[in-house]
């Protein structure tokens, strides 16, 4: 397996990009618009905020999904018994944000969302005409008009030495969305599943931009676009002692957004969402 790394600035990046997309369910944009240094910032920030107790006023609402989980109700992966070995913030623009953090993760929220917007329509235009025609409307369309995009603040804390044998940061899983945006982290550990079964580690040096397909637009494109099993490996020696913290931006459609004939998007988020086991 081939994750292509693609310059934001070619010629031929929108194709390049789609076509690893359709290929792998990855693709790796250098050279993208997004600001290195403001995510830098909002990873020492949130570092900072993990690490004090202010999250725990912010515990999570399972109505509406915003706030701070704890490793306690963290995740478990579809298909997996043990709960990730992670804690993180969910961030809307209509959500509860700590004041002092609020400010620069909406602003990182806006940029990303309009980044992933124009990558929508990359991925649009260079669909076959025929995959085009399953599209309820445009993709890029499907997102326009409200804020349901998931911005998550995600922290994996130093491994203790006492996790449970098989435990990881994050299980093997596909992403419940139509694009995950996802800028380097502070430290590797991704890797995505190849065809023939064996892992790869995902680009990632920092700076990067890393592009998957999730499973709402593999089902919009009935498969065309694969939504790739992937997942974070715990790190060993040195690195086990530190936190590693990502930013994914998880591009949801409106809620009445047909997928499929069996699904919309709120129809699909709800029965991801309780096979998480957070809803």
């Amino acid at each position: 397996m081939q994750v292509q790394v693609v310059d934001y600035a070619a010629a031929d990046a929108p194709a390049r990009f789609a076509q690893s997309l359709r290929d792998t369910g990855f693709g790796v944009l250098v050279n993208h618009p997004l600001s290195q240094s403001l995510v830098e910032k909002i990873y020492r920030d949130w570092l900072a905020f993990f690490d004090g107790d202010e999250k725990h006023h912010f515990a999570f609402s399972k109505e509406t999904q915003d706030g701070y989980f704890s490793t306690e109700v963290s995740e478990t992966a579809k298909g997996h018994a043990l709960k990730d070995l992670k804690e993180f913030f969910h961030v809307y623009p209509w959500g509860r944000i700590p004041a002092d953090l609020r400010d620069d993760a909406l602003t990182y929220y806006a940029e990303a969302t309009a980044l992933a917007s124009e990558l929508l329509g990359w991925v649009q235009d260079h669909t076959p005409a025929d995959v085009q025609a399953q599209f309820s409307e445009p993709l890029p369309s499907m997102i326009s008009g409200r804020h349901n995009s998931l911005l998550r603040v995600l922290r994996y804390p130093p491994l203790r030495g006492d996790e449970a044998p098989g435990a990881l940061r994050a299980a093997a899983h596909g992403d419940i969305n139509l694009l995950t945006i996802l800028p380097a982290a502070n430290a590797p550990g991704l890797q995505v599943l190849g065809r023939d079964g064996r892992w790869v580690d995902v680009p990632c040096d920092f700076g990067m931009l890393i592009i998957n397909t999730g499973d709402m637009l593999a089902e919009a494109s009935r498969g065309y676009y694969p939504s790739t099993q992937h997942r974070v490996i715990n790190p060993s020696g040195e690195e086990a002692r530190h936190s590693r913290v990502s930013l994914p931006l998880f591009l949801h459609p409106r809620d009445e957004v047909v997928l499929s004939p069996r699904h919309t998007a709120q129809s699909y988020l709800l029965e991801r969402l309780r096979e998480l086991g957070v809803k």
